[in-house]
């Protein structure tokens, strides 16, 4: 099928290197404007999103996103934060008996989280319309604390995604896609398949599950992930 928007999704790789081009102000509204018409649960766009332009905190961010050079250098980084502040906020004065309103809960912070990254993917796909690269940051979910207050981030939030943007240098453009693991591993019809403990997708050997284990499942910034993400969801739902 030729599509221009599918071919610019199969196309896609993240792009960690860029031009010192900044890039144009009417171009970063697009890509906010793109990200904002995002699908939204409920049309409560439950996000906020950061424009982080001082350099002093992107320098900052290099550090405490798990020593990523490239993220100080980039020319936007957006971060994308599920956002149940202002509408609890609301809430609360709406309800003169604050022991009536319940506290936010998981299912609150995951729908939140959605809202955001759906937001996130949208500035992705536009800012690669544009003909600009970006890189998806998950180490944001690190270092809640030290976030919260680089952030100034109230209870109800969460920084979930962040990404980086420029015009990618051409050893970036020229290099060689990922793959992706075969559909039939991946897609099933109406439930999902029985898989024992014995049996791998057809992309995986015991060589590449040690890879993965030592290099990200029991990596330190793995560990150093999930014991963040429970202050972050301890601070969400905090009433």
């Amino acid at each position: 099928m030729e599509n221009i928007i599918i071919e610019q999704l199969m196309n896609r790789k993240s792009m960690r290197i860029y031009e010192e081009t900044p890039i144009e102000p009417e171009k970063v509204n697009a890509i906010i404007d793109a990200a904002m018409r995002a699908p939204t649960a409920g049309n409560m766009m439950l996000y906020t999103i950061l424009n982080i332009t001082s350099q002093e905190v992107k320098d900052k961010l290099a550090v405490t996103c798990d020593n990523q050079p490239f993220i100080a250098k980039a020319p936007l980084v957006l971060i994308f934060v599920a956002d149940y502040h202002r509408w609890y906020l609301g809430f609360q004065k709406e309800t003169p008996n604050t022991e009536e309103l319940r506290k936010l809960g998981m299912g609150d912070m995951l729908l939140a989280c959605s809202d955001a990254l759906i937001a996130a993917q949208s500035a992705v796909v536009a800012a690669d319309a544009l003909g600009l690269g970006s890189c998806y940051i998950g180490d944001i979910i690190e270092n809640f604390e030290i976030h919260k207050e680089l952030l100034n981030l109230p209870p109800h939030t969460a920084p979930i995604g962040m990404v980086c943007f420029g015009y990618p240098t051409q050893g970036q453009k020229d290099r060689v896609q990922t793959t992706r693991f075969a559909k039939e591993d991946m897609v099933f019809e109406n439930k999902y398949p029985n898989v024992s403990e014995h049996e791998t997708c057809s992309f995986t050997t015991s060589d590449d599950i040690g890879k993965i284990l030592s290099r990200k499942f029991n990596a330190e910034f793995s560990l150093e992930m999930n014991r963040s993400s429970e202050e972050i969801y301890n601070s969400f739902k905090t009433k």
